[in-house]
């Protein structure tokens, strides 16, 4: 067991059953072009957590953990995005609708890719999910179970959307979450600082949160 110091206790993980999990760093958030630029976002502040998250990323590599990329995508037809989600947002910058990068948000499209320096490799899980929980509508939890995952770090954006409620629907299904800090964000600072608060709350009621140099510490060879 590796340790982790953690709020609001320390996070301890069995590496070989724990899955680092990436959510929606994709182009069309991240990129200056992208759906989340067309949307008014200052986009640099995503940006910004790309090296933590490159490092956390070769750091599960390294030590032969399962990597899941998610990305928040749907059918070219749009048969998997219900009224209620398709009608939000401004006319002309829809789901589905033409974008600087492609259709926004639909498979296949430039936008919706990972950026390059987080692309997936051999044997990393890319989950597909037409809803901001990473749970639904995607099998990801009977691969999760017959891979024998107990524990989840997370890592992605935004932290108050796509992130906390994968979390929140990993917790509900029995499983120990983390969430490093400098590898999340949000266009809105102040609903990243917000959820991490409410994911430590009254004892960790959703998971725990911890620093990157923290994780990297546990993962180091004088504790392995």
């Amino acid at each position: 067991m590796r340790v982790v110091p953690a709020q609001p206790a320390a996070f301890s993980f069995e590496p070989a059953r724990t899955a680092l999990v990436i959510i929606d760093m994709q182009r069309d958030f991240l990129e200056p072009g992208g759906f989340g630029a067309a949307l008014g976002n200052d986009v640099s502040l995503l940006q910004a957590i790309v090296p933590a998250v490159e490092l956390l990323l070769a750091l599960a590599r390294e030590h032969d953990m399962l990597v899941i990329h998610t990305r928040e995508s749907h059918l070219a037809d749009l048969s998997d995005c219900p009224a209620a989600k398709h009608e939000v947002g401004t006319a002309g910058l829809r789901i589905g609708d033409p974008g600087p990068m492609g259709r926004i948000l639909v498979r296949g499209e430039p936008g919706n890719q990972i950026i390059p320096s987080l692309s997936p490799i051999a044997g990393e899980w890319v989950i597909d999910k037409p809803g901001k929980g990473m749970f639904y509508a995607t099998g990801l939890g009977d691969r999760l179970i017959a891979q024998g995952i107990e524990y989840l770090i997370f890592a992605g954006v935004t932290t108050e959307v796509c992130v906390q409620t994968s979390m929140r629907e990993a917790n509900d299904r029995g499983y120990r979450c983390l969430l490093i800090e400098e590898a999340t964000e949000s266009y809105f600072p102040a609903f990243k600082q917000a959820t991490l608060e409410m994911i430590i709350a009254q004892g960790g009621i959703v998971g725990h949160t911890a620093t990157l140099a923290a994780m990297v510490a546990a993962l180091s060879e004088e504790q392995a």
